[in-house]
């Protein structure tokens, strides 16, 4: 494995302050004569072979480089110790438990929520919002209650138009954690529902209050909804439509081309689509 080394006075410098400044070093001192040394080594290459490229595993053959071990104060083996940024933040020494180990690594690991949301937040700032909005959306699937998450998944959803589903989720950060950039997209909200109230949907809402059975006239308001990224209203209109007829018109293929514009992982998507098939079968 290329995240397995043998740790030595040649290769310190790149691994222990150059590699550690974007992974966490695992290293790990033990000696041939060491028999808790050999239970432990399996489980540590395990890991690391599991963590991947989060981790590199630095094996030290204490007896071998005396030099490493007396730097690190190595009194007794096996010891492991964990390197991020060049400095010694965590270790344990003797025998223990995968459980064991495991925890103590997962304190210091990012875990994958974070990691999805740097990689939301680089796609946004790339405007991929595609792309951004699946990440943001998966991160928030781990860790549904993070304000910081949902704040960055919201702004995907304002860069793609889906403004209800923005608000909705708005509507869920609590009062401590509405900063700056919660009464930014706040503001981006108000003003994406100000300018999708077009003179034609008001016209259209106006005439279907006078006939709410006109199934051609919520054909045509969905058209406009769905042009003014108004996604599940327009999604529940068609749905009424359908469920009077599933002939009428152009109205199914319109639903299934309003389904298939939103992004992946929308879970307007999922709902609407299960909605319409149990009315075909």
């Amino acid at each position: 494995m290329d995240n397995i080394v043998d740790l030595t006075i040649e290769n310190f410098q790149q691994v222990l302050l150059e590699q550690s400044q974007s992974k966490l070093v695992i290293v790990d001192f033990w000696a041939d004569w060491c028999e808790a040394c050999k239970t432990l080594m399996p489980v540590m290459e395990k890991l690391a072979t599991e963590y991947g490229d989060k981790v590199i595993l630095a094996k030290v053959n204490a007896d071998e480089q005396q030099q490493i071990a007396m730097q690190f104060g190595v009194r007794s083996l096996p010891t492991v110790i964990l390197v991020k940024d060049g400095q010694p933040i965590d270790g344990f020494a003797g025998a223990q438990s995968e459980g064991e180990i495991r925890a103590v690594l997962d304190k210091h690991l990012p875990k994958a929520e974070e990691e999805k949301l740097e990689q939301a937040r680089a796609a946004l700032a790339e405007k991929d919002n595609e792309t951004a909005f699946k990440l943001a959306k998966e991160a928030h699937d781990l860790a549904p209650e993070r304000a910081d998450i949902k704040l960055v998944l919201i702004e995907a959803y304002i860069n793609l138009g889906h403004i209800p589903q923005a608000k909705q989720l708005l509507e869920t950060i609590k009062l401590a954690d509405q900063d700056a950039a919660y009464h930014s997209l706040k503001g981006r909200i108000e003003l994406a529902e100000q300018a999708s109230e077009t003179p034609e949907i008001k016209a259209l809402q106006e005439k279907l209050q006078q006939n709410p059975d006109d199934l051609e006239v919520k054909v045509q308001l969905a058209v406009q909804l769905q042009q003014a990224n108004r996604a599940e209203e327009a999604l529940e209109f068609l749905l009424q439509v359908l469920q009077k007829d599933m002939n009428f018109g152009e109205a199914r293929k319109l639903m299934m081309d309003t389904i298939n514009a939103l992004p992946d992982g929308d879970p307007l998507a999922s709902q609407y689509r299960r909605k319409m098939y149990s009315l075909m079968y």
